[in-house]
Formats: C-alpha cells, sequence, structure tokens
C-alpha cells in the first residue's frame, strides 16, 4: 500500500464549537450560563439549548435528546476527555476562575503548560473541561531545533486571582 503524506490542513481552520449530551438541561444551563457567563443564544424548551460567548450563534450545544437522566461514561469507555475554552487574556482567565470559585465548583487541576496556564474541572455532567488563555507565540518555550516544549508545572491559582485586583487596565 502507498501511502502519501497528506496536506495540512489551512491555518484558519477553527474548531467552531461542541455540543455535549447532558442529563439534566436546567442544571447544565445554571453551569454554563449561570457560573461560566455563557449567553443564551436560543432555547428548545427542555430539550437543547445553545450558548455563546460575544454574540457568536453558539459556542456549546448541549441537549437532552439521547442522555436524559442519564449517567456520565464509566471510567476506562471511549470519548471525550475534555474540551477547552479558550480566554483572551490572564485576566479574563482569571474571572472564570472567580466564578468557578464563587459557585463551589471543585478545580480538579491547575497547570502552566509555557504556551498557556490552564484550570481543569468537570461540567455537571461529568465532562471535562480546560479553561485556559495562551501566551504570546513569541514567549512559547522552544527546543533548540524550533520544536514546542510545552511543560506541565502547578499554575499558582492566588497568583492568577490577583490579576483581578491589578484592574482592567492589565492586559495579559
Amino acid at each position: 500500500m502507498n501511502i502519501q503524506r497528506a496536506q495540512s490542513v489551512d491555518a484558519n481552520v477553527r474548531i467552531g464549537h461542541i455540543h455535549l449530551k447532558v442529563a439534566d438541561l436546567d442544571r447544565a444551563l445554571k453551569f454554563y450560563h449561570d457560573v461560566l457567563g455563557f449567553e443564551i443564544t436560543q432555547r428548545f424548551g427542555h430539550q437543547a439549548a445553545f450558548l455563546s460567548a460575544g454574540g457568536y450563534h453558539h459556542h456549546i450545544g448541549l441537549n437532552t435528546w439521547e442522555s436524559s437522566g442519564g449517567s456520565p461514561p464509566a471510567p476506562g469507555t471511549t470519548g471525550l476527555y475534555h474540551f477547552a475554552i479558550l480566554y483572551p487574556t490572564r485576566a479574563t482567565l482569571a474571572d472564570a476562575l472567580r466564578r468557578l470559585v464563587s459557585a463551589g465548583i471543585e478545580i480538579e487541576g491547575a497547570s502552566d503548560h509555557g504556551v498557556s496556564e490552564a484550570i481543569y474541572l468537570r461540567d455537571p455532567d461529568g465532562n471535562g473541561l480546560e479553561l485556559y488563555c495562551d501566551r504570546p507565540p513569541a514567549e512559547w518555550p522552544r527546543r533548540a531545533n524550533g520544536e514546542l516544549a510545552m511543560t506541565t508545572q502547578p499554575l499558582d491559582l492566588e497568583s492568577l486571582l490577583d490579576e483581578l485586583a491589578e484592574g482592567p487596565e492589565k492586559k495579559s
């Protein structure tokens, strides 16, 4: 079999949205809308809802079509590990952390990856989330050959929350 190397995807391609099966739409909306602050752009009763940031049609879809009253996948099964929500600045990530702490949401981990800073948690249906902000590409750690040298170091959450005390003029 002759396998040819595939061409790279266009550099402007982006992941557009995620659509999650949830057990209870109202419970999921309390998390994604009330805690994280996403706007509800459309709702279909107790079956589905679409949420966004900044007026986009939707970044997150939630539905109970195949999952009403269901339970999370069992450990050891395939499926979604986590999805990531990219915050534009360190200060906006700090605000997300403040919202989580205020709502009593358990944080499973927090890491500095060199290229980004990330907070890990689960939504009410057990779906993994990564809330993160990127560092400018010029600051990304690289090996001598130019490859990325991402790491996993502990993220100082207190330092992250200090971003909020520095005020909105702080742009990181």
